[in-house]
């Protein structure tokens, strides 16, 4: 298991933008397959995106492809979730989970992945 720490939430207007980040001090993310899920209150936990380690392909929900962009900075160890043109709708908590293995399967991800303990995001205007 790896110690998964996400920042980055907060409150914003609908339209808007938040970058989350998510960190494992003491572990290079490089190879690690990263994910994004997140849990609205009353709803299932849902997957978000992911980006595969070594190669970095990424791959999104529809309901979030081409306004959330993930991606590493292998300089500070972190992975980014950038989040444009937000919507009520996606106001939940985002949790970043991390897997040595390194491809982006959720099922394994949700099993066998290390979470952190998540980031609330709040889009209200």
């Amino acid at each position: 298991q790896v110690h998964v720490v996400e920042s980055g939430g907060g409150l914003v207007q609908p339209g808007g933008s938040l970058n989350l980040s998510c960190a494992a001090p003491g572990k290079s993310l490089e190879v690690y397959a990263i994910a994004w899920f997140r849990q609205a209150p009353g709803k299932e936990r849902e997957e978000v995106g992911c980006i595969a380690g070594t190669i970095p392909n990424t791959y999104y929900a529809d309901s979030v492809n081409g306004r959330f962009t993930i991606s590493r900075d292998n300089a500070k160890n972190t992975v980014s979730l950038k989040m444009n043109n937000l919507k009520i709708e996606s106001s939940a908590t985002y949790y970043c989970v991390v897997d040595s293995e390194g491809g982006c399967n959720y099922a394994l991800l949700r099993a066998f992945g290390s979470w952190g303990q998540g980031t609330q995001v709040i889009v209200s205007s």
